[in-house]
């Protein structure tokens, strides 16, 4: 989040069948991204984690909710296949717009432990049918529960055990144990990412994402923590952290929280405003937001790391990047700002410098 001022009942293989129909409807072209067509692999690299290339897809209150998460665009009274139907439009436009291949999505014990669970699955299916990387958090409530600690663990980790039984063998799926755990200290939180990989120790550690300590700000004491060994590790990083910094600045910003750890290191969450026209494809040293949105960009593609941008998709919010198009049944998504959008494809290894 940006902190400012059961299961259906179709086999895999059939809804990657349906999703390809779908997405060749949708966008006139053939599935290159379905499962068949997937060829990524899913080990943790040696040197990068440049495999993901994504955006965060977002309830309009922030992810932050005391009942059912209500992913913009979607509805909490959908049925499973009209969510699916939706998802699926979304998550292809994703591709289609940006080149993504990777969401992020929050999940909370409200949503997974009552009746729309079964509808929610929806987008991570549609999502993982179209061969997307799923990344699924969990966010804390909101009012005097968003503290930055877990609100209630007797229902953390029943929730849990209900995600990763219905994902655990969904190698598209990964799970982040929570969203900016900054109520812990460094070696609370460490121990609590511990105590979740002990508890779900047959999940592949390669499809677990640790995140930094404080609001996901750094990553280099969970790194550092033999524990927490084969992980991936997701990095927040935000230009409103300053009023003002150059460009040299915000690199040499970033680069300390990453430390020596951007093999593993996925930033999934970082961004600036999209709908205020500002333009990130030229150099304007005066602008603390251009400084911060080329400096990052350029610093995730000079050390490969992976970047999964805030947000995606959420409506009313200035630093989303698509903004929904289309009915209400049949959604589809305008990009918010083309320079933004450049700046995510430099950051993912496309497009071309800024212009001086």
């Amino acid at each position: 989040m940006r902190n400012t001022p059961t299961s259906d009942s179709r086999t895999p293989r059939l809804r990657a069948a349906l999703v390809a129909v779908a997405v060749a409807a949708v966008t006139g072209t053939t599935l290159a991204g379905s499962p068949a067509a997937a060829s990524s692999s899913h080990t943790a690299p040696a040197t990068d984690t440049t495999q993901f290339k994504g955006v965060n897809w977002a309830d309009p209150r922030d992810n932050f909710a005391d009942d059912l998460l209500q992913l913009s665009g979607l509805s909490t009274t959908d049925t499973y296949r009209q969510t699916y139907a939706k998802a699926t439009r979304i998550i292809a436009a994703f591709r289609a717009n940006l080149g993504a291949n990777t969401v992020r999505l929050p999940i909370n014990p409200y949503t997974v432990d009552g009746a729309y669970w079964k509808s929610y699955r929806g987008v991570i299916d549609a999502a993982s049918d179209q061969g997307f990387k799923v990344i699924v958090s969990y966010w804390e409530g909101t009012g005097a529960r968003k503290d930055g600690f877990i609100d209630d663990t007797a229902a953390y980790w029943p929730m849990w055990d209900t995600v990763v039984k219905a994902y655990k063998n969904d190698r598209h799926v990964y799970f982040e144990p929570m969203n900016e755990p900054h109520g812990y200290t460094d070696t609370e939180w460490a121990d609590i990412a511990a105590k979740w990989l002990s508890t779900y120790a047959k999940v592949p550690r390669d499809r677990v994402f640790v995140s930094g300590a404080g609001y996901n700000d750094h990553v280099t004491t969970v790194c550092a923590d033999p524990r927490l060994k084969g992980t991936y590790l997701s990095l927040h990083h935000y230009g409103f952290w300053k009023d003002y910094a150059t460009y040299d600045q915000w690199v040499a910003d970033l680069k300390v929280r990453i430390g020596d750890c951007a093999n593993r290191t996925v930033a999934d969450e970082f961004g600036a405003p999209m709908t205020t026209g500002l333009n990130y494809d030229v150099k304007t040293p005066d602008n603390n937001f251009v400084n911060y949105v080329q400096a990052v960009t350029d610093t995730f593609r000079e050390l490969k790391m992976g970047s999964v941008y805030w947000p995606g998709l959420r409506t009313d919010d200035t630093y989303s990047v698509q903004t929904l198009t289309g009915t209400t049944a049949r959604p589809w998504l305008a990009t918010t700002n083309q320079s933004g959008a450049d700046r995510l494809a430099w950051a993912w290894g496309r497009g071309k410098p800024v212009a001086g």
